[in-house]
């Protein structure tokens, strides 16, 4: 007995459509002359520069974009640099509102002993005593304070044993994967170790994160006590537009610095560790710091909704759906290589409608000669519905009589 099937005919038209667009589905492209460049999270090259530091990164803030490297995910000792951390963990209790910056806090014999018998920099506070949340926070930025740290550390977890975890679980939360902290000083311990690479995104998200409490990074003196102690970081006395951040120095480490200057738009993130001397510290942070200012610019394209190209649309009730800007694109590279710089919108098409508002359409292709490729995300700038049965068998005639839209 002869069986017969039934087969709906948007089905066959589908398939027929579907073979047909699959025949002349291809890579476009356009490449868009621009009197300005774009930007993204990449390593950018100028003329090679070595440096002294054993390890080492260099930033553009707003971008990401590296500009220099050098063991930057080796193991390293923080020394006091640590103490970034523990401000972090601060300004997020400030912030949401638990603590305040008058908040007094008490000095136990415990943090007390840590640091007084065993040397370090300190904040001499007297045992039995306490002192305002904003003095202490002060005390660890400007003077490098231990026992401030400590006595933070109590407050906030209990032991410093407890906050070191804590610590530890919220590094790893703000994508400070290989770092692991022992104590809120950077006291030498053989497991308290990190990355110049994680201490930049610990300098970023400080800066990005807690915009009034940040300034403090700039301040070069603190009085406590009646004993004045200087802020020790170099670029504040060097480079201009310096405001932070913090230096670090033990025996294993040698001589670090996590810096960071900002002049006009612009602003650069530093870390350099296993400097030999303060001196050198301060000549080599001076010399990248200058290099990077003077050799990188940042290039401004698109706004967010920017439409930066067109593309063909198969089967919508649009022929054209326009390609825009997800978001703000910005480049850093060098100034030298922007003048053969070349953007280029690239896409698979043309594209099958249904098509959706934000939908990732296409890319945009940074090229300049000695800079890696960079390429950042193209999306629909409207939506484009699909044509009705009619309409799809009408197109895919017109097709098979003409061929593809020239």
């Amino acid at each position: 007995m002869p069986v017969s099937l039934s087969i709906d005919p948007d089905i066959r038209t589908s398939r027929i459509i579907a073979l047909l667009h699959s025949s002349f589905n291809k890579v476009r492209s356009a490449t868009i002359a621009l009197a300005l460049a774009v930007c993204s999270i990449g390593a950018a090259r100028a003329d090679n520069i070595e440096t002294l530091a054993r390890q080492a990164i260099l930033i553009d803030y707003k971008t990401g974009t590296i500009l220099l490297e050098k063991n930057a995910d080796e193991l390293m000792v923080p020394s006091s640099m640590s103490k970034l951390m523990t401000a972090y963990m601060v300004f997020e209790k400030l912030k949401e509102g638990s603590w305040k910056m008058d908040d007094r806090l008490p000095v136990s014999e415990t943090a007390w002993k840590r640091h007084y018998k065993s040397g370090g920099s300190l904040m001499f506070l007297p045992v039995g005593s306490s002192a305002k949340v904003g003095e202490l926070i002060r005390g660890v930025i400007i003077q490098s304070g231990n026992d401030a740290c400590s006595v933070l550390a109590e407050a906030h977890s209990g032991t410093e044993e407890a906050f070191a975890e804590e610590a530890t679980r919220r590094a790893h939360d703000l994508g400070m994967k290989n770092t692991t902290l022992r104590n809120a000083s950077g006291w030498p311990d053989p497991e308290h170790l990190t990355t110049a690479r994680d201490l930049s995104i610990l300098a970023r998200r400080l800066i990005s994160d807690f915009p009034e409490y940040f300034p403090i990074y700039s301040e070069r003196e603190f009085v406590f006590n009646g004993i004045r102690q200087g802020n020790r970081n170099p670029l504040l006395y060097g480079v201009s537009g310096a405001d932070g951040l913090k230096t670090g120095h033990t025996e294993a480490a040698g001589y670090g610095l996590v810096g960071t200057a900002k002049r006009g738009e612009r602003r650069l993130i530093m870390v350099i560790n296993g400097l030999k001397s303060m001196k050198e510290r301060a000549e080599e942070s001076e010399r990248l710091m200058e290099w990077a200012f003077r050799e990188f610019d940042n290039y401004a394209l698109f706004k967010p909704g920017d439409m930066v190209s067109t593309a063909e649309v198969w089967l919508g009730d649009d022929a054209s759906v326009a390609l825009v800007a997800g978001e703000k694109l910005e480049v850093t590279m060098p100034r030298k290589a922007r003048r053969d710089m070349k953007v280029t919108a690239v896409y698979d098409g043309p594209i099958a409608a249904p098509i959706r508002k934000g939908e990732v359409l296409g890319k945009l292709l940074i090229t300049a000669p000695g800079q890696p490729n960079v390429e950042l995300p193209l999306v629909a700038g409207a939506d484009v519905a699909k044509l009705g049965f009619a309409g799809r068998m009408a197109e895919a005639l017109r097709h098979i009589l003409w061929g593809p839209k020239r």
